[in-house]
């Protein structure tokens, strides 16, 4: 098994690598084709004063001036050296940026993450095992209706039920105004975006639990565990529901892409200070270091769930071959 995982882990590097440099160039690219200036972001209202020889300045000093593919490569050269470039929308360094800012969406994706395998798990096992009882009904209803609902939708309406309405949890930013990050303070401005991107991620992963717990039930090792006279408790939790955990780790891989869009979009309504407002910044500024290194980021992430998820489907079940 472990050098099963290991080929893995080494073709999926292999795969990496090629994948990052095709996304950054086409973040290069698709920024080329944009129809803001970075200059024009850059100067903002002081635009409308500068000469055009100081435009003209401006643009040579950011490297405006060559092809975007000299530009790429200028840049790719720098990654490779350590160096990620200046952001020109923050003013600061790229690493400063990312190093900043993603442990705070690191934090949020993976208790949203975590979260939501708790609600499939529980809402899954419990609607399989009473099938076609009040809480099956209760829980397929709600996951297709939550399956077409945005981020963003739930977001607003947790902000205005439980922040403006009941005044239970505060509304945006990390920390309340004046006060320190403190673990109580940070922990209760979590609660609010964390649940919201944890319920938006329930609907398809409850569907799947509840889904294979019912194909499992029916497999022969249940029926056999039943016959022996085990208790009904022991029989799904023991028995049915490791069964249906294997193909419920490799759809938590497959939605990771979607996890990452769904943190972007909480991030932006709660504020949160992590890597979504630094997107849209370097976005709307056509800031190319910060955009592509974001991006990557991002990229990364998904690689890497996709590859978590295949490791931990071998780990549970040594039979499946390791060919991702």
């Amino acid at each position: 098994m472990t050098r099963a995982i290991a080929r893995l882990v080494l073709r999926r590097l292999a795969f990496a690598v090629p994948v990052l440099v095709i996304v950054a160039l086409g973040v290069f690219l698709l920024a080329a084709a944009s129809p803001f200036d970075p200059v024009d972001q850059y100067f903002g209202v002081r635009l409308f004063t500068a000469s055009a020889a100081d435009v003209a300045r401006v643009r040579a000093e950011l490297g405006l001036d060559r092809p975007v593919l000299e530009q790429f490569w200028q840049w790719f050269g720098g990654v490779l050296t350590g160096d990620l470039g200046v952001s020109r929308s923050m003013r600061q360094p790229v690493a400063q940026v990312v190093a900043e800012r993603l442990p705070w969406t690191a934090l949020l994706a993976a208790t949203g993450l975590a979260l939501a395998v708790v609600f499939a798990l529980v809402g899954g096992t419990i609607a399989a095992w009473r099938q076609g009882g009040a809480v099956d009904r209760l829980v397929t209803a709600v996951g297709h209706a939550l399956e077409g609902v945005p981020p963003f939708v739930l977001a607003l309406l947790s902000i205005a039920v439980f922040s403006l309405g009941l005044g239970w949890l505060p509304v945006a930013g990390l920390t309340d105004a004046g006060e320190q990050a403190t673990v109580g303070q940070i922990a209760e401005h979590l609660v609010l975006p964390a649940l919201v991107l944890g319920i938006s991620q329930t609907p398809w992963l409850v569907l799947h639990v509840r889904q294979s717990m019912l194909s499992s039930l029916a497999e022969d090792h249940v029926t056999g565990a039943r016959a022996r006279g085990l208790a009904e408790h022991v029989v799904v939790l023991r028995h049915a529901l490791p069964t249906a955990l294997l193909p419920f780790v490799t759809l938590i891989g497959a939605r990771i892409p979607e996890l990452v869009t769904g943190t972007v979009l909480v991030e932006e309504v709660f504020s949160w200070p992590g890597l979504a407002g630094a997107v849209v910044t370097a976005a709307t500024a056509v800031d190319y270091p910060l955009l592509a290194m974001v991006t990557l980021v991002a990229t990364a992430a998904v690689l890497l769930g996709s590859l978590l998820a295949d490791v931990a489907a071998i780990a549970a079940d040594p039979r499946v071959a390791a060919d991702g």
